[in-house]
């Protein structure tokens, strides 16, 4: 029987995940003799035996590899015999060149979970119990390659029982890197707000404290929660107090299925979701019973549940008559980052948290939970936010450029985005830029990504905002660093981001919605219509511009917007109107608009479809100030009534090579339908499937004159469930390709992919 000699070099996910104990036991099943290794690349395995076997080798590899891994690409090269003796797995070998992935964080596996809640078991209530299959891995992980003296574990040296684990290619535990137990691993303690640790046991004396209406901070994989009992409205309440968070929805909790099921309904498909590995935070619809206080998602049909990922969650929940559900809301400062340094935690979050919760187990880096939502039907998951669980999992890029790149991102939900060849590895959820943590927090990922994934960007690419501080600081870090520096318009971002999430790069009708973007011509774009493929972009239809009285006051006053719209379209005589909106507004702030609008005074001109959803908010009396981004929006879609079948018309009128899109038919009928007494959620209704009607038109223009067949559907406001529902199911019906986001966010938290992916088209072109 012929034999051969075959090295096999993979790249991919494949370190941390247990691939070396699965390669180990492959080759004995086939009778292989040869090693496996780790090396900066990826994984390397010779392999000597009879060709059959090497190729049934190679096939379960492909087919069947460990649950966490994910192979990208595997190289073979057959070689002269070297007569090895037996299989063996060898220490991981250092290179200078760095193309292995990292795993990202994963929630604890069912045989750590059972081995977690077993009396019997060594690491019985140890609550940083993991393996080969699951625990912390990039918050973590300082450098590559994946090994113990590369990560915060470092300083724990392993016992005798958990070192002879390690060493075992038997063991589940084989190369655990972060592999612990009481005797010789990380610990916990309870601490009080003022300094004092707290007797007892911590975990039980924490749910005693939950139970009772405490607030605790929660040292978890990625940074701090701030935890409540969220059966407790008063503890809500005050949590919302101290935190100055009046409305914005909270996280939950809640230690069992059958639990979520009592408050949400619940389908098959989002509960494999929530149950997987990434365990992020799934939106779903609240039964109309629901027996949790409102102060949790005010003005919200839906709650954010997830489920324990680490072993510290699930002991919390393990007194389900004391505790069932807790509000586990990220850790911070209102506009800061996630904290996840204990001194920070202590210093910053004291006036917020009774107690906290510790442990000795650093984070290296910090990621907070990722956030996720199922459209019905569709049965994939849309990416609001895109964190824990993913990062730094790699989006695959339809260019191959030859240069690398780092995107910068947006102002707001940022992120930023680095390119390695045909990959796209988009950073962890910062945050906003409107703080000095969160842009250190920004720059300190910056570093991170470079050093850990060993790619030093040519190209820097930035929004065309000059106000940004992503923009600013891609400009000075380029200058300093000599690099090429690339601007690209943030619409054009919004639908490349779309293409890049279906593996597309091919001319496409773009539609991108949302609040704010730097256009071409100085004014504030949001309400769009492009022509684009991931190389270029044509506007080819926008709603009409209109002041922004204020500036970014307007944003957070949303009855500016209402006021500019309707003095827009009915003239200072809408003064003269009988609708509640006007009997309380405010004449004398009207004055100083008015002026302001008159004389053109810090008024922008604003195509943003977002503000068109303020005013109508404000008009029908949802929300005339909002404490969070998108909340005026947000309730107004809360309010709709599917049952509703009107539309409110959009005028679409030609100018030149542009449809210019005038919501004054909106405004006016609006105002008619309020003055007749007709319910807010009714307009709601007729405004939302008016946005829709107006998609199809447009669209249908654009595809007469452009022969374009395919619409691509991004921005914020495409996270509005009835939009993105009822908008692509007509265009189908219309005969269109319709393309959504999934697994990058169609928010701004996506605009560094799409940063990235429109340089990656110009130098491919090159």
């Amino acid at each position: 029987m012929r034999k051969e000699r075959r090295r096999l070099e993979i790249e991919g996910i494949v370190q941390g995940v247990g691939f070396r104990p699965f390669v180990y036991h492959l080759a004995k099943r086939y009778n292989l003799k040869g090693f496996v290794l780790n090396n900066t690349m990826g994984v390397i395995i010779d392999l000597e035996g009879r060709t059959r076997d090497i190729e049934k080798f190679i096939e379960n590899l492909k087919e069947r590899p460990p649950p966490l891994a994910k192979i990208k690409k595997i190289e073979s090269k057959t070689l002269s015999i070297k007569g090895y003796k037996d299989f063996r797995i060898r220490d991981s070998k250092k290179e200078d060149k760095k193309i292995a992935l990292v795993s990202p964080d994963m929630a604890t596996c069912d045989d750590c979970r059972e081995e977690l809640l077993n009396p019997y078991d060594r690491r019985y209530l140890y609550p940083f119990i993991n393996c080969t299959n699951c625990g912390p891995r990039f918050t973590i992980t300082k450098e590559l390659p994946y090994d113990r003296k590369n990560t915060t574990m470092k300083k724990f040296k392993m016992c005798e029982k958990c070192i002879s684990e390690y060493e075992n290619p038997e063991d589940r535990r084989f190369h655990a890197q972060p592999n612990a137990c009481e005797e010789c691993g990380p610990h916990i303690q309870l601490i009080e707000n003022k300094g004092g640790e707290v007797e007892g046991d911590p975990i039980e004396r924490a749910i005693d404290l939950l139970k009772r209406g405490y607030i605790v901070a929660i040292k978890g994989l990625g940074g701090f929660h701030l935890a409540s009992n969220a059966e407790d409205s008063k503890a809500v309440r005050i949590l919302r107090e101290r935190k100055k968070r009046p409305h914005e929805p909270f996280a939950l909790m809640a230690g069992e299925i059958s639990v979520i099921r009592k408050f949400t309904y619940l389908s098959n498909f989002e509960e494999e979701f929530l149950k997987s590995p990434k365990a992020p935070i799934l939106l779903l619809r609240k039964k109309e019973n629901c027996s949790l206080p409102e102060e949790i998602a005010p003005n919200n049909r839906f709650l954010g549940f997830m489920l324990p990922y680490t072993p510290l969650h699930i002991l919390l929940f393990q007194k389900p008559e004391e505790i069932r559900v807790l509000i586990m809301t990220s850790g911070n400062r209102k506009g800061d980052p996630m904290i996840f340094k204990n001194e920070e935690a202590l210093s910053q979050l004291g006036d917020i948290a009774d107690y906290f919760l510790l442990h000795n187990r650093d984070i290296h880096i910090q990621a907070d939970d990722s956030v996720a939502r199922i459209f019905p039907k569709e049965e994939r998951p849309l990416l609001i936010r895109r964190s824990r669980g993913y990062v730094p999992e790699p989006i695959k890029s339809p260019v191959n450029a030859e240069k690398n790149i780092l995107g910068c991102g947006a102002h707001l939900k940022n992120t930023f985005s680095l390119s390695r060849k045909d990959e796209i590895f988009i950073s962890h959820h910062i945050g906003n830029l409107e703080s000095p943590e969160a842009f250190k927090a920004y720059q300190r990922g910056i570093e991170h990504f470079i050093h850990l994934f060993d790619t030093n960007p040519d190209v820097v690419v930035v929004d065309r905002h000059p106000e940004y501080l992503s923009t600013k600081f891609g400009k000075r870090w380029a200058k300093e660093n000599n690099k090429v520096i690339v601007e690209v318009q943030h619409h054009h971002a919004h639908i490349a981001s779309c293409l890049v999430d279906n593996g597309i790069n091919r001319k496409v009708i773009g539609i991108a919605w949302d609040g704010t973007g730097f256009g071409d011509d100085g004014a504030i774009w949001g309400g769009e219509f492009l022509i684009a493929s991931l190389g270029e972009y044509k506007r080819k239809a926008h709603l009409k511009y209109i002041p922004l009285p204020g500036g970014e006051k307007a944003v957070r006053e949303p009855w500016r917007m209402a006021v500019a719209y309707l003095y827009e379209v009915l003239g200072e005589d809408f003064l003269d109107l009988d609708m509640d909106f006007l009997h309380s507004l405010n004449r004398e702030k009207w004055k100083a608009i008015k002026i302001m609008l008159d004389k053109k005074i810090n008024s922008p001109l604003t195509s943003s479809m977002g503000r068109l959803f303020d005013a109508i908010s404000s008009l029908v009396g949802i929300r005339n100030k909002i404490t969070y981004l998108g909340q005026a929006a947000i309730e107004l879609e809360m309010s709709i009534g599917e049952e509703e079948k009107g539309s409110y018309h959009f005028d679409i009128e030609r100018d030149e090579e542009i449809y210019i899109i005038d919501p004054a038919p909106v405004i006016s009928s609006v105002v008619q339908d309020l003055i007749k007494g007709i319910e807010p959620s009714i307009i709601a209704t007729r405004f939302h499937r008016g946005l829709v009607e107006m998609i199809i038109e447009v669209s249908n223009l654009i595809r007469e004159e452009t022969s374009l067949n395919e619409v691509a559907l991004s921005g914020g406001v495409l996270l509005n469930l009835f939009i993105r529902k009822f908008a692509t199911q007509r265009l189908r019906e219309e005969g269109f390709f319709v393309y959504n986001h999934s697994k990058i966010p169609p928010n701004d938290g996506g605009i560094s992919v799409g940063q990235v992916a429109i340089a990656e088209s110009k130098f491919s072109q090159k």
